[in-house]
């Protein structure tokens, strides 16, 4: 839906009290109209464009899960390197 300069729908009232004067039934009906009007803006992605997207999210997901890993090890490695195995402090 276009909006004019002053921010208001054309064909809707204005005014102070705009909002409140319009009913349930009626600021639902404006709430759909205005969904159905920004679906309508949306484009819908080719093909290739779908396959790039996908991808990307795949090798990024890849990168993510390796460095994840990675960290976890060094971590644990790195509390057992300060707090031991812990089988030497329990006397035998």
């Amino acid at each position: 839906m276009s909006q004019t300069t002053a921010g208001r729908v054309p064909g809707q009232p204005s005014g102070p009290g705009a909002e409140g004067s319009r009913g349930v039934l009626g600021r639902l009906l404006l709430f759909l109209r205005q969904v159905v009007g920004e679906l309508r803006k949306v484009v819908t992605p080719t093909r290739r464009e779908l396959v790039n997207y996908v991808l990307v999210v795949l090798v990024f997901v890849a990168f993510m899960m390796v460095l994840i890993s990675v960290l976890d090890l060094a971590f644990g490695q790195a509390a057992l390197w300060v707090f031991g195995q812990g089988s030497n402090a329990a006397g035998g």
